[in-house]
């Protein structure tokens, strides 16, 4: 087990900061939902899909 684990080292360490990235995009897209925001940042004015974003 030991010698998979040095063997594969890089691997384990890069799949682990890709795996803590996407926590923190997943922990901050929940946190802007409940505070309200939008993920486009709300400026509907050139937006060609305004109508089917935000009901008015």
């Amino acid at each position: 087990m030991l010698a998979w684990i040095t063997a594969n080292i890089g691997t384990i360490i890069v799949s682990a900061v890709l795996i803590a990235i996407v926590a923190l995009v997943i922990t901050v897209m929940v946190r802007d939902k409940k505070k309200g925001k939008s993920p486009c940042g709300g400026k509907c004015s050139g937006c060609p899909s305004a109508n089917a974003c935000h009901n008015r």
